[in-house]
């Protein structure tokens, strides 16, 4: 069972609600000033909850079921805790008749600044994490900015005078998460190059297309462990192309270890990218990530790929693997802008038995219509598994579709397109 974005924002706030609640009168827990109090301490976990998974730890990712996932939840948990220190911020989270105290001492003003900074801070983050118009390499630089920032919130909280103290359940619940969020910072900004899975790579091949490249990359001396359709965070060692940035794997897994990326043109970063990188240049993969793997058990597979989302499905093609006679791939393309070509996608679909269905006129093509609905028609539609990578407008045809022809939703396994 995977955990849910929705899972873990309620846990940590019902958490925080319960615990804030034993210290405070029971005649009071109904008034603003204690949901108020509440709000805050469930604005500051949520903020440590999303700093941990921010560190791309391994084991959060198999909770979620793929990195994708872990961000969509990071994402969640930041517009929740401005929610959260919104409505804290607005009322006062206090009464004159409580036995009130300051973890820690500072002056009137110092406590004053922290507690707007803290709440200017948390907008300033998430603000950030949502505006997509800011180039990428600015947003990377003011990113790294979010561990030190959520230590001004933590600052607020020790000198806060509140019922919780430091050996309260509430208390302790606030140490443990800001603990657990600081450490995940500093892993993140300080250690995670250095101690991550890693391994440095030489461009060996680029095949240009007209807003793309395929780029191949040989080990230079250890190579990266990772399975058809998972992604790396490709960090190239060229002044202006350092910004690690995430793409699919486009190759099975070989014997020199080569790794295959399919770029396209999608923003400043990647037209950087895609227009200087040479032959010979160094760079780092980070990697594997993803839990987009192809479920060979199924009795029939429908893989849908729109534009550069076919790169996974590329890789699955690459692969070793069996039972591609029960595979059809819908690719999803802009004519003039198929990378690969058409052609190409079609050679390697017949060589391994799977068949293509070219769709160059979008979710509404006849073609794509017709097709799904035989297959709906020609096999169980429970027993009908989609593979999807692509942009969510597509997705969410892809599932009407679903629905019309009565195949379950729990049959379709698809990745989050964006990251940001």
């Amino acid at each position: 069972m995977q955990l849910k974005s929705w899972q873990l924002v309620l846990f940590v706030v019902v958490v925080s609600f319960m615990l804030t609640a034993a210290e405070i009168p029971s005649a009071d827990r109904f008034t603003t000033a204690a949901i108020s109090l509440s709000a805050g301490v469930a604005a500051l976990s949520l903020m440590a909850v999303s700093a941990l998974l921010g560190a791309r730890w391994g084991f959060i990712e198999t909770c979620f079921g793929g990195l994708d996932r872990v961000y969509q939840a990071h994402k969640w948990l930041g517009i929740w805790a401005l929610v959260f220190a919104s409505f804290h911020f607005l009322f006062k989270a206090g009464i004159k008749e409580w036995e009130v105290a300051a973890i820690i001492t500072l002056a009137p003003d110092l406590t004053r600044l922290a507690r707007q900074l803290s709440y200017v801070a948390l907008v300033f983050i998430v603000m950030l994490a949502l505006n997509r118009n800011i180039p990428y390499n600015v947003w990377r630089w003011w990113h790294k900015l979010s561990g030190p920032l959520f230590l001004i919130v933590i600052v607020h909280w020790l000198s806060f005078k509140s019922p919780i103290t430091l050996t309260s359940p509430a208390g302790l619940w606030l140490a443990f998460v800001s603990i657990l969020g600081v450490t995940a910072a500093a892993y993140k900004l300080l250690l995670y190059r250095f101690v991550s899975n890693h391994a440095e790579y030489e461009v060996a091949g680029i095949a240009p297309g007209a807003s793309a490249v395929h780029m191949q990359l040989a080990p230079v001396g250890k190579a990266i462990d990772f399975e058809p359709g998972q992604f790396g965070f490709l960090r190239m060692k060229a002044d202006g192309l350092r910004e690690p940035h995430p793409f699919t794997i486009a190759s099975a897994k070989s014997a020199d270890g080569r790794v295959d990326f399919l770029i396209r043109i999608l923003g400043d970063y990647t037209g950087r990218l895609v227009a200087n990188t040479k032959v010979g240049m160094r760079a780092d993969i980070y990697a594997p990530y993803g839990r987009f793997k192809r479920l060979q058990s199924a009795k029939r597979e429908v893989w849908i790929g729109g534009g550069v989302g076919i790169s996974p499905f590329v890789a699955w093609l690459k692969d070793e693997a069996n039972h591609f006679n029960r595979v059809t791939l819908f690719y999803f393309y802009t004519p003039g802008r198929d990378f690969p070509a058409v052609e190409l996608m079609s050679e390697m679909a017949q060589q391994r038995g799977a068949e293509l269905v070219p769709v160059p006129d979008g979710p509404a093509s006849q073609a794509f219509r017709q097709r799904f609905s035989e297959i709906a028609g020609e096999t169980e539609p429970a027993e009908v598994e989609i593979s999807f990578c692509g942009p969510k407008g597509l997705l969410s045809k892809v599932q009407e579709q679903m629905r019309k022809h009565g195949i379950p939703e729990l049959n379709l396994r698809h990745e989050y397109f964006e990251f940001r």
